[in-house]
């Protein structure tokens, strides 16, 4: 993406999500601006985000090449949402995680912005189709699903409406990897994404094994700490069955076909 200065992104909704949404947009040399329908909630973050990166920097663990001071002057509160969003070309939505609160949103805030301005949502399940339901340009709509809180945790799924253009994706794409984060492309939209329906199934079978007596709730907890935690920090499932083969997960599947099917 060409240079980061100068240009805005608007975050709409300053609770956690939010606030760390603004942290990692700030760190990429951004301006940010904080929108919360709450009086006084936008200043209260605010004032929050000023406390956490100061004390980032002190641990030597603020983000980005810019200080503290540097970043936080890029930061402002509004409590208009016309004011909010003017000039910005990248809209962050952050409200709780209800439906109709979300497509309230985006229909207010389609109101307010120009054609070429990308409309993205937080959501950590709510199908895109159903989120952007009252937004005319479905185009230049994209979910970015962060995990909580994002300025810690690098991924983000970026999830089409089936309507969404490449361009738009690709932009997501450019923009997230720009400010340091680790997108993933979701091709198309389905409930829970990718990450929730990996952790689901793993909570699903770990509860199975409990109930049915199989092992304790403690010791379950230590199979993903001790064990496929620690290997999946570093690598994926499909790359462990490659590299636990000589000859690749071809011949894994074969070995272990009895176990895994």
């Amino acid at each position: 993406m060409a240079s980061s200065k100068g240009k805005i992104i608007t975050v709409v909704g300053s609770g956690l999500i939010g606030r760390s949404w603004a942290m990692v947009f700030l760190s990429g040399g951004y301006k940010v601006k904080i929108y919360d329908n709450q009086p006084g909630q936008a200043s209260r973050a605010i004032a929050e985000i000023k406390k956490q990166v100061e004390e980032l920097q002190e641990a030597q663990m603020l983000r980005g090449k810019l200080s503290a001071a540097n970043q936080l002057s890029l930061l402002s509160s509004h409590e208009d949402l016309s004011e909010a969003l003017e000039g910005a070309f990248f809209v962050q939505e952050c409200v709780f995680e209800e439906l109709e609160a979300k497509k309230s949103v985006f229909q207010a805030v389609e109101n307010h912005v120009g054609e070429g301005v990308v409309l993205s949502s937080s959501t950590s399940c709510l199908m895109p189709s159903n989120v952007f339901s009252l937004v005319q340009n479905r185009t230049r709509c994209i979910i970015s699903h962060p995990v909580n809180p994002p300025y810690y945790v690098r991924l983000v799924e970026l999830v089409p409406h089936p309507e969404t253009l490449p361009v738009v994706m690709d932009m997501a794409y450019e923009l997230m990897t720009e400010v340091g984060q680790a997108p993933v492309r979701i091709l198309k939209e389905i409930d829970g994404f990718a990450l929730n329906r990996v952790q689901y199934a793993i909570i699903a079978e770990c509860w199975r094994l409990v109930k049915d007596g199989v092992i304790s709730v403690k010791d379950i907890d230590l199979v993903m700490s001790e064990g496929l935690g620690m290997r999946y920090a570093f690598i994926g499932p499909i790359e462990t069955m490659h590299l636990n083969a000589p000859e690749g997960k071809l011949l894994f599947l074969q070995r272990q076909k009895a176990c895994v099917f």
